[in-house]
């Protein structure tokens, strides 16, 4: 086969740089986004307030269950990489292969263009008219720059940025609970609850896509501290932080704005208003939108950081499980800084090939299907792996748990947007033909 063995330890511990407090944060910074001043509008065109509020607790819970899942997969392959590693290891090198080939193109890439954009987008709102296009650009550059530089300047920069980035929500938190309405809503969503279950599955869908990123430190195993202790600890107490957060954030939303004032969120494209800005705009004056687009931007900033930080981890693995150029590995003790450059190229590239949009209902599935492989990949580890102790109870049943909402969420995204099936399609078609082609090259 291919796979070369892993590194000695002691490559290993030259390379730990994260401690449990970056490990969290990193997980922080990459759930929170936009989405969660978003989700909220659509969700309210068609669903109560009770119906929004149990979205975003089930949201959590079932990310709870996700982490829990990677958390004894981290447990029995203590390796960076994430799905791609797991994937590899538990069900079969060609899936873990495609999960890698998600990352890459994905995974990382378009949500660091999403972010970026969305940044470039607040800032100009606020100081004047300019292209979020160019404005994107030169972030992800700087950022490429900010990570390739060296691993302890890169560490110290996204905590910084996570710091930053909690500060904001809690006092937009604060905010919202001392001076907004905090009586249980009485407005009725404008479309009646006719098609419960297919509204509930649509909101679960931007929900789970709120919440991804719960993963991040997987990707980054061998680069944190005692990895078998803290990266299940990393993820399990970011997604309860970020779970929380989520729902005081949407009672504020909720109880604070009608379904009427929540529709600005279509016009999310063209306006760049998000339902903070209403919230901000209604306790604060004019002065409030200004505040609002400032934290967003500072939000996303942080948000494009950490995908530039986690995902060339994913393409150094590749590289040196021979599946990529070996150039993209880098060298122990330094950031792989081709697999950076490489991110920051693609992430370009996307933001003049797609809408928003387009990215955005395209990568939500794609993250659902391959979280829910490595829950599923559990069950296969007695068969795969005898030399391996069997995963725990409590591991299987909250791997179960995922599975099945992810399986069930995939089948309500497959009925309503046929495209994304013909998106999976070319995407894994070129992704075996890939693997095909770097079997044949010795690693």
């Amino acid at each position: 086969g291919s796979m070369r063995p892993s590194r000695s330890s002691s490559a290993e511990s030259t390379t730990a740089f994260l401690g449990l407090g970056s490990g969290v944060g990193l997980v922080v910074a990459n759930m929170v986004g936009a989405g969660v001043f978003l989700s909220a509008g659509f969700m309210a065109q068609e669903l109560s307030a009770a119906w929004i509020l149990l979205a975003w607790l089930v949201g959590a819970l079932l990310a709870m269950a996700g982490a829990r899942a990677y958390a004894e997969a981290a447990l029995l392959i203590p390796r960076s990489g994430g799905e791609y590693r797991y994937l590899s290891e538990l069900m079969h090198p060609v899936v873990g292969y495609l999960a890698g080939w998600a990352s890459l193109l994905v995974g990382f890439s378009a949500p660091t263009a999403i972010s970026a954009y969305a940044a470039a987008a607040f800032a100009f709102a606020v100081v004047g008219q300019g292209d979020p296009r160019i404005g994107a650009t030169v972030l992800i550059v700087a950022l490429a720059l900010l990570h390739a530089s060296a691993l302890r300047t890169s560490r110290r920069a996204q905590n910084v940025l996570v710091i930053a980035k909690v500060i904001l929500i809690m006092a937009f938190v604060g905010l919202g609970l001392a001076l907004g309405d905090n009586h249980w809503p009485t407005w009725v969503p404008p479309t009646a609850e006719v098609h419960l279950p297919v509204s509930f599955a649509t909101a679960l869908f931007f929900v789970a896509y709120a919440f991804s990123g719960w993963n991040s430190v997987a990707y980054v195993s061998e680069e944190l501290e005692r990895p078998r202790r803290n990266v299940p600890a990393a993820m399990l107490i970011g997604c309860a932080l970020v779970g929380t957060l989520y729902l005081l954030l949407n009672w504020i939303l909720v109880a604070n704005l009608t379904p009427e004032r929540a529709e600005v969120v279509f016009e999310y494209e063209q306006a760049r208003v998000t339902l903070a800005h209403l919230v901000a705009e209604q306790f604060l004056g004019a002065a409030g939108s200004s505040i609002a687009s400032i934290g967003i931007a500072a939000i996303m900033v942080s948000s494009a950081s950490a995908m530039m930080l986690v995902g060339p981890r994913v393409y150094a693995e590749m590289a040196r499980d021979g599946f990529l150029p070996s150039v993209l590995e880098g060298s122990a003790g330094a950031p792989p800084r081709a697999s950076v450059l490489l991110q920051a190229l693609i992430a370009i590239a996307l933001l003049y090939l797609n809408t928003v949009a387009e990215l955005l209902s395209n990568v939500a599935g794609v993250l659902v299907l391959f979280s829910g492989l490595v829950a599923l990949s559990l069950f296969f580890v007695k068969s795969k792996r005898p030399d391996l102790p069997a995963p725990r109870g409590g591991a299987l049943l909250a791997a179960a748990v995922y599975a099945a909402s992810s399986a069930w969420m995939l089948y309500q995204a497959f009925t309503t947007r046929t495209g994304l099936i013909l998106w999976l399609a070319v995407a894994f078609g070129a992704g075996v033909l890939g693997y095909l082609f770097s079997r044949r090259r010795p690693s």
